[in-house]
């Protein structure tokens, strides 16, 4: 019995994603599709293809750049030990989080300026009500 096989376009709807997304991910090296057919033309995805899409959405989602998702699937492939790349991955996750935090605190530090300056509008249409009565 053969593994199951797939298509640029139903990967596309499947995932959601427009086949020419698809084809960039292909262009970054995160896919490695099967060339068939006149001139290689059509593109055979394999269950590898569709597990790697999977994960790189996934690390898409988290915020990671798309070279680094590359480089801890392609860590995956290699015959390497499970240490390393955990540690790879944390060290990715880490800095990824660290920037995330920066910029909650700096989301943070723009809602209070926010509410200060919607506090102080308040006031002073309070303060302007009461001078027109």
């Amino acid at each position: 019995m053969s593994a199951p096989t797939y298509t640029i376009s139903e990967l596309a709807q499947e995932f959601d994603l427009t086949t020419r997304a698809i084809r960039f991910y292909e262009d970054m090296g995160l896919l490695a599709p099967e060339r068939r057919g006149p001139g290689g033309r059509q593109r055979v995805y394999s269950g590898r293809d569709r597990a790697r899409l999977t994960l790189t959405l996934r690390a898409k989602r988290l915020g990671l750049r798309l070279t680094e998702a590359k480089d801890i699937l392609d860590m995956y492939d290699s015959p390497r030990d499970t240490v390393p790349q955990l540690e790879k991955f944390l060290a990715v996750l880490g800095e990824h989080r660290g920037q995330l935090e920066a910029q909650l605190a700096e989301l943070q530090a723009n809602l209070d300026e926010v509410r200060e300056q919607e506090r102080k509008a308040r006031a002073t249409l309070a303060r302007a009500r009461r001078a027109a009565t």
